[in-house]
């Protein structure tokens, strides 16, 4: 719908001079003088689809949900295509955050996605959708960590992994994620997009434990994951999982680490008959030089935790013992 049937224009020099300023405040997280200038370009072009969509772009930095909604849908209401403007794609998230489904519907069919039940479909709830999993980024502008997930819909994630306590998050929580990718991660020859946590839309009320096991062989630990698997919990050996990378390559394309493959640290200049000062390869499998004590990342109740391990070390008591076990987050 065009308001008053106006057609689109190019906006005037101020405009354009004005927005860019507000973008330049936005990156210097000067969010309340930004919105001022936004607002202005508002003000002088107020026909035009743009100048609202970067209001809302704006409130969503904020987590301003309920006005990101408002500046959404006066962006939508202007637009002058039918689908696939980013306009309706921010305005799916922001509709996701204050899960207010049938504008998220709208918002998604919209933009050219494919939901059940098609256009005008009597569904009711949360958007579901079998979308794979992803890597996401957690706490983008803190420790950040960048972990897999499940894709509930185009803006949700269920997190795997089993995050480090440094991000504030735990196995099994939902985060709400931007839409635009920073960076890769290849697994299986498969590039798939990282996508920034923007905040947590539903915590998990399952705390994670480190444990440092004593595990003779990959075998002895590829049992433990299995046994918190099977009981439907989740155990992650991070002295093989976890690398420590530089924001230019954890924004880059970067072969995944699953904790099994060896991988080539980008910032080592060594190789594998002379290691550099990184360690030249991560400790997945087939390097030769399996470590038996392993940091492991534990994700279950208290009660069941210790019962895990008891009954992993009971089956093999000669190659299996654990220590020092912590609640961390």
């Amino acid at each position: 719908m065009k308001i008053f049937h106006r057609a689109r224009h190019r906006p005037s020099a101020t405009w354009r001079q004005t927005t860019d300023r507000a973008f330049t405040l936005i990156g210097d997280g000067r969010y309340e003088d930004a919105g001022a200038l936004l607002v202005m370009a508002a003000d002088l072009e107020p026909w035009l689809s743009d100048s609202w969509f970067n209001l809302a772009l704006l409130h969503k930095f904020r987590r301003d949900w309920e006005q990101a909604r408002v500046a959404g849908l006066r962006a939508v209401a202007l637009l002058d295509r039918d689908q696939g403007a980013p306009d309706w794609w921010n305005l799916g998230i922001t509709a996701t955050a204050l899960q207010d489904w049938p504008l998220a519907r709208r918002a998604w069919q919209a933009y050219g996605l494919k939901l059940p039940g098609g256009a005008g479909g009597a569904v009711e709830g949360p958007v579901r959708l079998e979308l794979g999993t992803t890597p996401v980024r957690l706490s983008p502008e803190g420790e950040s960590e960048v972990v897999w997930g499940r894709r509930l819909d185009p803006a949700r994630v269920e997190v795997l992994s089993i995050p480090l306590p440094s991000s504030g998050r735990r196995w099994g929580e939902v985060v709400l994620h931007d839409g635009a990718p920073h960076g890769e991660r290849v697994a299986n020859g498969t590039a798939y997009p990282v996508f920034d946590e923007i905040e947590l839309w539903a915590p998990s009320p399952v705390p994670t434990y480190v444990v440092l096991l004593q595990a003779a062989t990959e075998a002895d630990r590829d049992a433990l994951e299995r046994l918190v698997a099977e009981a439907g919990y989740a155990a992650e050996d991070w002295t093989s999982s976890v690398r420590l990378l530089c924001r230019a390559c954890s924004e880059s394309r970067m072969a995944a680490d699953d904790g099994h493959t060896a991988h080539h640290d980008p910032h080592d200049d060594g190789d594998a008959a002379h290691p550099g000062h990184l360690s030249h390869l991560s400790q997945g499998s087939g390097t030769g030089g399996w470590l038996a004590e392993r940091e492991c990342g534990i994700a279950a109740p208290a009660g069941l935790v210790r019962l895990l391990l008891d009954r992993w070390v009971a089956a093999a008591p000669t190659t299996r013992a654990y220590r020092d076990v912590e609640e961390v987050c």
